[in-house]
């Protein structure tokens, strides 16, 4: 069949992509045992290795496309062949209804009968089988993993590539590390760590791609775990200095937190399931259902019973699945706790509110390895799964998802405002973004938020390589208020930057459509939001928040870019040894703002976002209300006449206008320097601070977490040592009584008694003595004497 041969087919290009960076980091470990510390060739290998992947997974998407003939990038038809939904939803399901009572909204696999399949999935190797669970390593794909696969790839090895001047201090016998001193005075030492480096980045791009990669909730788990060992290695590569090592443990184990609502949302799946699987599995009769249609079948809704208490499960025909002639259920409550289990580890490892503040620190790591996480790997993890998991989640789950992202997003952005560290403010420029992300998907724009992932890779991985261009350039200064006048020096990195700026402020010539990829992105979201809570008017904050955050935004990226690169310089020094890196750092900054402009040309009808949605199971193509226990109007997205076009020129314009609004601010602040920021700070002193403070998100938890362990801690001290102790000591006591009790029983009454045996036993041996001699006619004699005695014995005794 040609749909198995191209399944195939990308299997395995994609798992060669995959494995590549595997083999990578095994042979960087290992490269000191054939090479020596001054070689280049661990990185060679690594950019080797991920840009052979580069390779394997560009060439998937192309053959994905032209064995579909690019089917995806066509107009899609949402009103062709509608009537196939009764087969799926017959009388006896109360799915959710659409708001308008028109016909129900039909998976586009259904709607395009041409290309009927959505997703290819299998079976790399079974592990066991327990009754219906099945424990194996799957795969599954669609466009999404395609483009997934080819952003990773792509933007890791122009990381790579920089990375190969940047970290090039590490290449040395003697590394002499500035942020930490040694007890006399001195700077600490240790040999140079440049294959370490490049083996870690290798094992966090495995890691990455196998969560993109994975079919089942069970393996995106296991590689979810490896990415975070991979950022813990790398945010603490200065494990020395104790900023860094502090950043790692942080963020290790605000993700753990997250992580184990992540446990418990498997858990949940496991027992009301009985499978991991994302995809269907087996052919005809021997079909099996995976997650997605048990929860949403071919139809894409939820089977509610009528108390709302039950959903009902599919089988692999879109029908009601049953087991001995009953219908199989879950608990709405459960289905609600499952999706909001597994998001909270997508708000772990997204960086999202509460656990939002692991994020900044994480910059301890070396520029590249910030480059990665905040991109293309780590935090983008959390949304990707979001998105992936997207059809188990309820209303009620979406709402949550919606405010912690709108929440996210308006604190990260004010933070940003005060933020003078060039590589924090991008920090926190990503958690807002992220948060922009979670929005979408909690108000139903799961194509806007994927389409904002993608783009925001490409303008984020392009500013942190500037940011890294930059410190590099005046020698690991970071801190802006000393910078000032660099496009002078630095003309590649500063026009580069620009490009990412004006990316993620969503800025366009007005009046028309046309700006680069951030524009795009930012309007399908907040357009989103706006059709959203003109539905649900109760939810109006859903739209005000990230409309207002789009104009702080806008502010303090290009506060950001005016106190890099423009006015006087403020530190002579740093400005007399700043200059221009070579051009093995440059050429990937050129290739990223390529990108970073162009890559959503055409916005939601352009071929990165018709791509993205090519694998929505919830095509939400006409308006739909929630059948859950809070009334929402889930907005249509799809189509001419959907509730988010016809909003999407107002979202536009007020998106628009509050991005050049925030642009005339930082401009007159801190161009014409009409306002004095100083003077803002001095009147608003307790806002700054409380700002500067980071929201004293930190002094919370401090508060409500560490100081609470210490005082129990504390407790547990005295515990021990005034009640634990006291026992063990009166124990040891009573023991060396008994001991010496013992010693003297043993010395008296034992051993006397061997002794005496012992004594016996000499002085028997001593009186024998005399009879041994040693003269040989004396023992002749007496064996004569004993024979004559012996027959004497013998005639005396024996009868005759």
């Amino acid at each position: 069949m040609p749909e198995l041969e191209t399944g195939n087919i990308l299997m395995f290009l994609l798992t060669v992509a995959l494995l590549l960076p595997l083999a990578g980091f095994v042979v960087e470990m290992y490269w000191l045992r054939f090479s020596h510390r001054l070689s280049k060739g661990a990185a060679l290998c690594a950019v080797g290795c991920i840009a052979g992947g580069f390779v394997c997974s560009l060439s998937a998407l192309l053959y994905w496309g032209n064995a579909t003939k690019w089917a995806a990038l066509d107009e899609p038809d949402h009103h062709a062949h509608s009537a196939i939904h009764d087969v799926h939803a017959g009388p006896e399901h109360h799915a959710e209804e659409p708001a308008d009572a028109q016909t129900p909204a039909v998976a586009e696999a259904v709607t395009h009968p041409a290309r009927v399949t959505k997703y290819y999935s299998g079976t790399y190797y079974e592990l066991g089988r327990f009754g219906r669970l099945k424990i194996s390593l799957d795969w599954y794909i669609d466009s999404l993993t395609l483009v997934m696969f080819t952003m990773v790839t792509f933007i890791a090895t122009c990381i790579h590539i920089f990375a190969i001047v940047y970290m090039t201090e590490e290449l040395t016998e003697e590394y002499e590390d500035h942020g930490v001193h040694s007890h006399d005075g001195g700077h600490f030492s240790r040999p140079g760590r440049f294959h370490r480096f490049f083996a870690y980045l290798s094992l966090f791009c495995f890691s990455m791609l196998g969560i993109v990669l994975a079919g089942n909730i069970f393996q995106v788990f296991i590689f979810w775990e490896l990415v975070g060992i991979s950022s813990y290695l790398l945010i603490g590569f200065y494990i020395e200095r104790q900023s860094a090592s502090t950043a790692a443990n942080k963020a290790f184990i605000m993700n753990r937190v997250g992580d184990f609502g992540f446990l418990i949302g498997l858990m949940i799946i496991l027992t009301s399931f009985g499978t991991f699987q994302f995809g269907d599995s087996g052919k005809g009769d021997h079909a099996e259902a995976g997650l997605f249609t048990m929860v949403r079948g071919h139809d894409g809704r939820l089977d509610v019973s009528e108390d709302r208490k039950q959903v009902y499960l599919r089988d692999a025909h879109g029908h009601r699945a049953e087991k001995n002639g009953k219908p199989l259920t879950i608990s709405y409550m459960l289905l609600v706790a499952a999706g909001l289990g597994v998001f909270a580890g997508c708000v772990g490892k997204s960086a999202q509110f509460p656990l939002q503040t692991w994020l900044p620190d994480a910059m301890e790591g070396p520029t590249p390895v910030s480059a990665l996480v905040h991109s293309a790997t780590m935090v983008a993890a959390g949304v990707y799964l979001a998105g992936r998991f997207y059809p188990m989640f309820t209303s009620e789950v979406l709402l949550g998802i919606a405010y912690t992202g709108c929440i996210t997003l308006f604190v990260a952005a004010t933070i940003a405002m005060v933020v003078t560290d060039i590589k924090r403010v991008l920090a926190y420029s990503t958690i807002s973004q992220l948060g922009y992300m979670m929005l979408a998907i909690g108000v139903a724009g799961w194509g806007a938020s994927l389409f904002h992932l993608i783009t925001h890779a490409f303008f984020k991985s392009l500013m942190f390589l500037c940011a890294g261009s930059v410190i590099a350039g005046c020698h690991h200064e970071q801190d802006m208020i000393r910078m000032g006048g660099l496009r002078r020096k630095m003309k590649v990195t500063a026009y580069t930057m620009l490009v990412g700026v004006i990316a993620i402020s969503g800025l366009a010539i007005p009046g028309t459509s046309i700006g680069l990829s951030g524009f795009y992105s930012k309007d399908a979201i907040v357009a989103s939001a706006l059709a959203y809570s003109e539905l649900n008017p109760g939810h109006f904050l859903l739209f005000v928040t990230p409309l207002v955050t789009a104009g702080i935004t806008s502010f303090y990226m290009f506060r950001l870019w005016f106190m890099t690169f423009t006015g006087t310089p403020r530190d002579a020094h740093v400005y007399e040894h700043c200059r221009e890196n070579p051009r093995l750092m440059t050429l990937p900054l050129i290739a990223l703002a390529l990108f970073a402009a162009g890559c959503a040309i055409g916005g939601e009808s352009g071929p990165l976002y018709r791509l993205i949605t090519d694998s929505e199971l919830i095509p939400a193509i006409e308006r739909v209300s929630s059948v859950g226990w809070t009334p929402l109007t889930i907005p249509s997205h799809q189509g001419h006449e959907s509730d988010v076009h016809k909003v999407h020129s107002t979202a536009g314009m007020l998106a628009l206008f509050a991005a050049f609004l925030g642009l005339a601010m930082s401009y007159v602040m801190y161009v014409q320097k009409s306002v004095n920021p100083n003077d803002i700070r001095r009147q608003f002193s307790s806002v700054y601070d409380f700002l500067v403070d980071k929201w004293r998100f930190d002094t919370l938890y401090d508060v409500m977490f560490v100081q609470p362990v210490h005082v129990i801690s504390a407790w547990c001290v005295r515990f021990d040592r005034n009640v634990l102790d006291a026992i063990l000591h009166a124990s040891a006591r009573v023991t060396v009584l008994v001991s010496k009790f013992d010693r003297k029983f043993d010395e008296t009454m034992v051993d006397g008694l061997v002794n005496l045996v012992g004594t016996v036993t000499f002085s028997i041996g001593s009186s024998l003595k005399v009879v041994q001699t040693g003269r040989l006619r004396q023992y002749v004699m007496w064996i004569g004497v004993g024979v004559v005695v012996l027959f004497g014995v013998l005639f005396t005794t024996i009868p005759k």
